[in-house]
Formats: structure tokens, C-alpha cells, sequence
């Protein structure tokens, strides 16, 4: 279709449903922005992966200023943080009818993740924040964080204030985070006392080579596995071994809560202090009780680390050096640490590794070597001479010509739609509001017990699925990987498919005594005034647009125009149409493999 005609399409879909688009009809000419988007399915499907879900809004905007404008926007933007929103709901006053109302959990938590994916104007951001938080996992349901609300609302508000920054400062502010600390165990984590039988644990120096950084093979600047040159047929070379996993256990000992002495070392708490866990950890040292200087970091031994081609520390080997003394010589802690986070962040396997699961967090489970050798090279590069710079990682995702639509390879394109995202894209399609601006219905507050996902809550650090998980059938015949097909379980869909006729049926205006009148409703106004017998094309066109970025199929079409055609047209005053689209759509399969 060219550019006139969807105009055309446009200007009689905004008449016949009295919403102003004039961004759209009158940007200047019927050529495409500079950058983007070609087409009107482009935009919503940039907005799909750039934000928790189109607007027409965001339609109109994108399509005026175009997608390097955009992003220019958006990656200036401030974090909108979610732990004050916890401080404000505190604050309220208590109401005498609704014991328990100002009280803040992880519910609260969960409120404000949908209340600023709902309306923060940094979107970007926000989204890319959520896709950290499945990449550098902590949890509620590990580390004794299920009771800390306000330590994982700073967590994830520190993915997002570092998520445009530079990747090597972000590795360093989520080591150091005492959430972090006490997921996987480096908090307290001590040096090595033989004659005790204790030994660092190594929990977190696994998994920041494992998941945070590297992987477990060596790979091309593409992301496919390299080939050990000294072993016949195709062999991969490991990334790292045992020695290296002990290296690292060793680096990372002697952190607790900032602000603990020394002596309080085994057993510094934040009860008395909860603004501990909004500061990085620390290394204390100094003079004991018996004047002996104590520390509890690792110092003396070699350290066995990364070894890589162009590596700084000869044979990876960080060497050992002299602990702190009263005088102040010696290195510390902190040092020792930098110089580990160093050796991790210039390995040439994290722009491919971090890369890939970027692009799949945010566009498609399969991308081809080509996709991800550019978003490499960005990491490797910014175009400056600066490694690691996540504003030209996340330009590089979104803006690559496989983001963008064109085919590659015989890869199935784009991703099964996670669950959540689905719940925002509905909400913000249909400009939900609550009638206490609280988004704190019960799906809401608790979504792990209806849906497979709430922020924050993966069952393991591998998150609530593996990169690299492949169902059974076609997707492992190909070779190919569908990763959040690992919660798409039987008692998964029927769940999330009731939630959704819930969502759906709660529209504003609803007239049914059965409606709840303190949920959270979708406004339909605009699409009930297309259900008609002689519109119903257009408000499937429209939420083609809206929630599939135009990609439904004929068949998808022809069958859903039957079946609401066979509702009275004036049933529910047209509003029955609109929402039994929306549940079918919203659960159909077309839908939920997005495109």
C-alpha cells in the first residue's frame, strides 16, 4: 500500500471514530520521516519493542518526528524510579475504613511497576529496565528479599538510572548492590581460614561470568560458538574453568553493608539501619578490639582470572598484593574488585553475549549472526572509541534492518509475546485508568499466582526462562530457540486467558451489576463507535494496527468479522463487539507470536 492510500485509510479511520491523528496526516509531506518508520505497521511494531505498548498516541508522535528523533527523546530522558512511589503510598494517611492500606510490600512493588509502565514519559527506559532485570537477576523469592519492598524497588531503579550509561559501570553498581550481595551470596562472603574449614563462596563469581557477561563458551563477534583450532572436528573452547571460578570467589570477599566496622564484619545487619541497602557495599578494615589490623578480603594469593586474546593482566592472573595497614599502604578491596570487573568487561565475548539477549529481550528469540555482529560492534565501539556505551547498544537494537522487518536467513522472526507485556500493551492501547490511580487490582498485586511473571520474582537467577530454551517440535528440529515458551504451560494459557476476559469485560461504562467498580477499565469508546455493521471492518483494522502491528492475517480477519457480526449490533450499546474482539484477539495465537 503506498503512502497516500494508508494516509487515505488513516484520515477515514480517524473520521469514523473521533480521534484526532492530525500528527499523522500533516507531517510535512507523504515521504517517511528521516530514520523511520516506513510504513504505519513499522511504527507500532518499533513502539511494541521500544515501549510496554503502543498508544495512538506514541502513533501520531512517532510518525511525525520519526525513530532517530525518538530515540534521541528518550535515551535523554530521566528514570522515572519506582522507590519514592513506595515512600509516597507510606506516607498516606491512614484510612480508618482500609486497615492495611498504606502498608508497602512487594505488591506495592508490583503496583508501581504497572503505574510506570502505564504513563512514565520515559519508556524507553522503563522497558529497557525490565529487559535488565531478566538479564542481571535478583529475586523475591531468594536471598531473604521476599520482606525488602524497598531494597528491590532501588535495585531496579538502579537498573534503569545506569541502564543508558556505560555497561562496565552498571556490571560494577549491580555487584556492589547489597540486593545482588544477598541473592547470590557475596554479602559476607569471607576469605579463606583453612584451619576453619571456610572457604569463599562462589556463587556469585559464577554467575557474572556465566549470565551477567561471557557465557560458557568462547564465542565469534557474531555470537556463534568459535571452534577450538587445536581439537579435531568442531570443538568450543570454555570460557573459564574451576581456577577461574576460585580466582574471582576470592576477589569478591570481604563486602558487607557500608557503614559496618570491621569487628561487626560476621554479622552487620540493616534492622536498625534500612538506608543500608540503598548504598554499594563496602570493604571495612581496621584496628580491632586487640589492636590486630583486620580485614576480611582475600589479599596475598594470585588471583586466576579471565584469560583472553589482547588481556590486560598477564595470563589473567590478578597478583596477589600486601592488605591495607594502619599506615595506609597496601591496595584494597574496591581495587582488587575494579581490576576483576576490568578483566570481565573487556572480554570479546560480552558485546556478542550481553548483545544477543538484548535482542532477544526486546525483538526476536532468533536473531541472525549479522544482527548480532552489529550490536557487538556497537558495544565494542560507540563510533567514539568508548566500549560498553548502552545508548549505542540500545540505538543498535532497535534500529538494525532486522528490527526493522527485513527477512534473514530462515530463522522464525520475532518472539512469543511475554505475559506481562501483553497485560501492558492492553492497558496502554486502551488507555486504562484506575479509579484510585493505584493499578492495584489483585492480578496486579499478585500476577505470579495468575500469570507465569511479576517483576522481580523469577524462581532462579536464570531467570523465568533460559536464554537458549527450545520447546519440543519444529523450533528444536530448526535448531532454533523460543525461550519464554518455558512458561507457556497448559495451566499458564487457561489462566492468563480468564485474566484477560477479566481485563477485557471491565470497561469503563460497563452497565453490568457485576462490574467491579473499583478495577482498573480499559477505555473502548472509540472502538464502539466503529462496531457497527458498517464499520466492523474498520475496528478490526484498528485494532489490527493497535495491538498486532497490522500483521493479522486474511483468515484471522474473515473469522472474527463472522463471529462479531453474529452479535447484535446494539448489544451492550455496541461494547459487547468491541470486548469479545479484544479476548479473542488478546488469546489468539497470531497475537501472542509477536512479529
Amino acid at each position: 500500500m503506498s503512502r497516500m492510500h494508508r494516509i487515505i485509510a488513516v484520515i477515514g479511520l480517524v473520521l469514523a471514530s473521533q480521534v484526532s491523528a492530525q500528527t499523522v496526516i500533516f507531517t510535512g509531506g507523504f515521504e517517511p520521516p528521516p530514520g523511520g518508520p516506513g510504513t504505519d505497521q513499522d511504527a507500532m511494531r518499533f513502539l511494541t519493542q521500544a515501549t510496554f505498548g503502543p498508544t495512538m498516541a506514541d502513533f501520531d508522535h512517532l510518525n511525525l518526528v520519526g525513530i532517530d528523533v525518538w530515540l534521541n527523546d528518550q535515551l535523554a530522558q530521566p528514570f522515572s524510579r519506582h522507590r519514592p512511589y513506595l515512600d509516597a503510598i507510606a506516607a498516606l494517611p491512614e484510612d480508618p475504613m482500609d486497615e492495611g492500606a498504606n502498608d508497602v510490600g512487594n505488591d506495592t512493588r508490583n503496583e508501581v511497576f504497572f503505574e510506570r509502565a502505564m504513563h512514565a514519559p520515559d519508556q524507553l527506559r522503563q522497558r529497557v529496565a525490565f529487559a535488565l532485570s531478566e538479564i542481571l537477576v535478583v529475586s523475591d523469592q531468594g536471598g531473604g528479599l521476599a520482606g525488602e519492598p524497598y531494597a528491590l524497588a532501588h535495585y531496579y531503579d538502579l537498573l534503569g538510572e545506569h541502564g543508558f550509561g556505560n555497561y562496565r559501570e552498571l556490571l560494577e553498581q549491580v555487584t556492589l548492590s547489597p540486593v545482588m550481595g544477598h541473592y547470590l551470596s557475596m554479602f559476607g562472603n569471607r576469605k579463606p581460614d583453612l584451619a576453619n574449614n571456610i572457604r569463599p563462596d562462589e556463587n556469585y563469581a559464577r554467575e557474572i561470568m556465566q549470565l551477567f557477561s561471557i557465557g560458557l563458551v568462547r564465542l565469534n563477534s557474531n555470537g556463534t560458538d568459535m571452534d577450538d583450532p587445536n581439537q579435531a572436528g568442531f570443538q568450543t573452547i570454555p570460557t573459564f574453568n574451576q581456577q577461574t571460578i576460585q580466582g574471582f570467589a576470592h576477589v569478591f570477599t570481604g563486602f558487607t553493608f557500608t557503614g559496618c566496622e570491621v569487628r561487626e564484619f560476621e554479622y552487620c545487619s540493616a534492622w536498625t539501619h534500612p538506608e543500608r541497602w540503598f548504598e554499594p557495599m563496602s570493604a571495612p578494615e581496621g584496628a580491632w578490639w586487640d589492636d590486630i589490623y583486620r580485614v576480611w578480603h582475600a589479599y596475598p594469593e594470585d588471583k586466576q582470572l579471565l584469560v583472553y586474546p589482547g588481556v590486560a593482566l598477564a595470563n589473567g592472573i590478578l597478583t596477589g598484593r600486601p592488605a591495607p595497614t594502619a599506615l595506609g599502604s597496601g591496595v584494597t578491596a574496591q581495587q582488587d574488585l575494579e581490576a576483576a570487573l576490568d578483566n570481565v568487561f573487556n572480554h570479546p565475548n560480552v558485546g556478542p553475549f550481553f548483545g544477543r539477549q538484548l535482542i532477544q529481550r526486546l525483538v526476536t528469540s532468533n536473531p541472525s549472526p549479522t544482527y548480532v555482529s552489529h550490536v557487538a560492534a556497537a558495544f565494542n565501539n560507540n563510533g567514539l572509541g568508548v566500549r560498553g556505551d548502552m545508548k549505542a547498544v540500545i540505538r543498535a537494537v532497535l534500529t538494525d534492518p532486522e528490527a526493522r522487518g527485513a527477512a534473514t536467513g530462515t530463522a522464525p522472526r520475532g518472539k512469543l509475546r511475554e505475559p506481562l507485556l501483553r497485560m501492558t500493551q492492553l492497558w496502554r492501547a486502551f488507555d486504562a485508568t484506575d479509579p484510585a490511580n493505584r493499578y492495584n487490582d489483585w492480578f496486579v498485586w499478585w500476577p505470579g499466582q495468575y500469570i507465569p511473571q511479576s517483576p522481580l520474582h523469577a524462581r532462579t537467577v536464570f531467570n523465568f526462562f533460559l536464554p537458549d530454551y527450545k520447546p519440543a517440535g519444529e523450533i528444536t528440529a530448526g535448531g532454533w530457540v523460543a525461550p519464554e515458551f518455558q512458561i507457556q504451560t497448559d495451566g499458564y494459557v487457561t489462566n492468563f486467558s480468564n485474566v484477560m476476559d477479566w481485563l477485557v469485560w471491565n470497561y469503563a461504562g460497563n452497565p453490568s451489576p457485576w462490574a467491579d467498580a473499583d478495577a482498573t477499565k480499559i477505555n473502548i469508546e472509540a472502538e464502539r463507535l466503529l462496531a457497527g455493521n458498517a464499520t466492523i471492518d474498520a475496528m478490526i483494522e484498528r485494532l489490527n494496527l493497535l495491538l498486532m502491528s497490522g500483521s493479522m492475517s486474511t483468515h484471522m480477519k474473515t473469522t472474527l468479522r463472522s463471529y462479531l457480526l453474529s452479535i447484535p449490533a446494539g448489544e451492550e450499546n455496541g461494547a459487547r463487539r468491541v470486548w469479545e474482539a479484544l479476548w479473542m484477539i488478546m488469546v489468539s495465537p497470531e497475537f501472542v507470536i509477536e512479529k
